[in-house]
């Protein structure tokens, strides 16, 4: 179908669903301030807009979850009340929230009718039944699926179609999806985008909620922005730009790619020696990882969360024990140091979790600022602070990186995502690290902060500092990085220079596929990769750099 036709033809009919005037208000934040929207049968309506912009909570009004303070909605031209999700789906709206909600140990079958089962005699659960209602409607829509398969042994990809499947099982005609590519590979993505585009072409509508302007581009027909609560535009897709919907999102222009040299890479600053580290749950999550970063490049690694990233970051900065293996920064042992001594090596940490790892929310920004040098001159006179000096360092911090605040004694929870996040990345980088370990460094984040980060990291690394970014966003790890390794399992599965990486490649790496490395003339590397077999296979031994 191609992109654009289903907005052309559903305007020729009323919408399905109308939103009027909606207003949420929570204490001291109007979420929605007199937000319109409408949907038209057979139409991909893209909601997009900045961190805290309210889109969730708007669909979150029209999926039941939430109770308008004023507004109306219209669902096949007629005022409705929408007090729950039951009332939403007696109505045919139906919604994939973005972390979803599966049972693990049931099958793809029994996740899709629970709740809604085939009974045959005694008001017995009709398996039988169920399997052919599932594999019916999954023949209808083009969501193939194994039935009898447990949701726990299915890919992530595999997994959304359930929960896809669950929505039109219960008869929707309008689907939420929220975020529905923020744990997918690239070709997941693809599959989506193609599974959306039949669905409207069979009548459903669609509204998915994203902050990525390259998939609003490829997939919807209508892009409706949110900025502050209050809608800015709504725009077919096919007479815009990924540049003007930036604009329309924060107010500005905005660059979306960052412009940077090749790198100039030195001595090696970190090198991770055949490291062996295990999960909270004492199981393997990082299995003989070695490699190194220089000074002066970025090495990016990408993969779908839930491959060792998190342990791996957090054995390099001294917050998880290490099994086995050796982590040098500049040659200096930091395996199983504590935090304070690696962060005394030269090492610099964003971490995921801005808001369990990064700051203390009930501090304030100044004192976040000086989390890792309080004990420090010029902060520390013998057991005190000297608050005059914490104050004018911040109020210099501030304006350098640019920090909306009223000021530096405010509390730092307060704050936007956004500004939080800078209030992280302005400490990490003022203390001057030698070497920086980024990771999720723009997760939650509007296109307008993410352009801050990035031109940050890109200043770091021209500077001659190591950067180690650790992110699920691959634009973010292919416009970054210099060279760039896939994490599996626990394991680096490829290895490669940026200016050779493919999205299909890397993709295909992070679904388990495996590298192969050419030794014919001049040694370049063969750009194909194994069949998804041989890769599950090989994951066993792990490719170093």
């Amino acid at each position: 179908m191609e992109k654009g036709v289903c907005a052309l033809i559903a305007h020729d009919r009323p919408p399905v669903v109308e939103m009027r005037g909606i207003t949420v208000t929570f204490p001291g934040v109007v979420a929605n301030d007199n937000v319109s929207i409408e949907v038209y049968p057979g139409e991909i309506l893209a909601l997009l807009g900045e961190n805290g912009a309210g889109k969730t909570t708007l669909m979150n009004v029209l999926y039941g979850l939430y109770r308008p303070d004023q507004g109306e909605i219209r669902v096949g031209g007629k005022p409705v009340t929408i007090s729950d999700p039951k009332d939403a789906i007696k109505l045919g709206i139906g919604m994939v929230h973005q972390h979803f909600m599966l049972i693990p140990p049931f099958s793809v079958a029994e996740n899709i009718v629970l709740g809604t089962e085939p009974v045959g005699a005694g008001g017995v659960l009709d398996l039988g039944r169920a399997f052919r209602d599932v594999t019916d409607l999954s023949a209808k829509y083009g969501l193939t699926v194994d039935p009898a398969a447990r949701v726990e042994n299915i890919s992530v990809g595999m997994q959304q179609r359930v929960e896809i499947l669950k929505v039109l099982y219960r008869g929707a005609e309008v689907l939420i999806l929220d975020e529905p590519t923020a744990v997918l590979t690239p070709q997941e993505v693809d599959e989506l985008a193609a599974i959306m585009r039949n669905l409207a072409s069979q009548g459903e509508s669609i509204i998915f909620i994203t902050h990525k302007l390259k998939e609003v581009m490829a997939i919807s027909d209508r892009v409706a922005v949110l900025r502050r609560g209050k809608v800015v535009g709504t725009v077919p897709t096919r007479e815009t730009t990924p540049e003007d919907l930036a604009r329309m999102m924060v107010g500005r222009d905005v660059v979306l790619s960052i412009d940077k040299g090749p790198a100039r890479a030195g001595d090696v600053v970190l090198r991770v020696e055949d490291i062996q580290v295990k999960s909270a749950r004492g199981l393997p999550a990082v299995r003989g990882v070695s490699f190194e970063v220089r000074a002066g490049e970025i090495v990016g690694v990408a993969g779908i969360e839930g491959n060792g990233q998190s342990e791996l970051v957090e054995a390099l900065t001294g917050l998880r024990k290490v099994a086995s293996g050796r982590i040098t920064v500049v040659g200096r042992e930091i395996t199983n140091r504590p935090p304070r001594e690696v962060i005394g090596k030269g090492v610099g940490h964003i971490p995921e979790d801005r808001q369990r790892r990064g700051l203390i929310l009930s501090f304030s920004i100044a004192e976040n600022l000086i989390l890792e040098r309080y004990h420090q001159p010029p902060f520390a006179r013998g057991i005190n602070l000297d608050f005059r000096e914490v104050r004018a360092y911040a109020r210099k911090v501030i304006s350098e990186f640019d920090v909306r605040t009223p000021g530096e004694n405010l509390r730092v929870g307060s704050l936007s995502g956004g500004n939080q996040q800078k209030v992280v990345v302005a400490r990490e980088l003022s203390l001057e690290p030698r070497l920086l370990i980024a990771s999720q460094p723009t997760r939650g984040l509007d296109v307008g902060a993410i352009e801050f980060v990035h031109r940050r990291l890109v200043a770091q690394r021209d500077r001659g500092k190591a950067i180690l970014l650790v992110s699920l966003e691959l634009d973010e790890i292919m416009s970054l990085a210099d060279r760039i390794l896939v994490l599996y399992e626990g394991r680096i599965v490829g290895s490669m220079k940026a200016e050779e990486a493919t999205e299909a490649e890397i993709g295909f790496l992070m679904a388990g596929g495996r590298q192969r490395q050419d030794t014919r003339a001049g040694g370049e590397r063969d750009a194909r990769v194994g069949s998804r077999r041989e890769g599950a296979m090989g994951a066993a031994h792990p490719a170093t750099t």
